[in-house]
């Protein structure tokens, strides 16, 4: 069922049937809050089938989340493409309810190891909201390293901006 798994989380692709637990978290205004607003059902059913073929493609995606334990999916973490074929921007997002608990910093790691098998893939960056100092702390405790801020033309702000090395 998982493609790759932690001490507490399994992941795996999403599926159009997690369209309901994908809405606690891409369809939340809190969550969601710091990255443009929360999505609609019609959008999140596309990111699915998105998500999918780029994992076909690029051998990286955007995973579902779920805690091994109780098996159903608390949030998604993984890649989106980067502005280079080499590159892979990771981001994460969790229902409110499991904030607070070290899952994005370990479902994080989970995918960065994962990606350090894909060949093609030599950086991962990431940004994130200035506001949200919760999630840089994430990211430099994941070993990320701050290269300046980035104007993000989606969101109309700049953001700080953080990049990892594989190769």
């Amino acid at each position: 069922m998982f493609l790759f798994e932690t001490e507490r989380l399994g992941l795996r692709l999403l599926e159009p049937s997690d369209l309901e637990d994908i809405m606690t978290f891409w369809g939340d205004e809190e969550v969601m809050g710091f990255c443009g607003g929360p999505g609609t059902r019609e959008r999140e059913l596309r990111a699915v089938g998105y998500y999918v073929e780029l994992q076909q493609r690029r051998g990286l995606s955007v995973y579902g989340v779920f805690e091994k334990e109780y098996k159903h999916m608390i949030g998604a973490c993984g890649f989106n493409p980067g502005e280079t074929e080499e590159e892979a921007e990771l981001i994460y997002h969790f229902a409110k309810a499991y904030w607070g608990k070290g899952y994005a910093t370990e479902a994080a790691k989970a995918c960065i190891s994962y990606a350090r098998g894909v060949q093609s893939i030599e950086r991962i960056a990431a940004s994130t909201d200035p506001r949200n100092v919760v999630s840089g702390k994430v990211l430099e405790k994941l070993g990320f390293q701050y290269v300046g801020m980035k104007w993000h033309e989606d969101l109309q702000q700049e953001e700080p901006t953080y990049v990892m090395r594989l190769r």
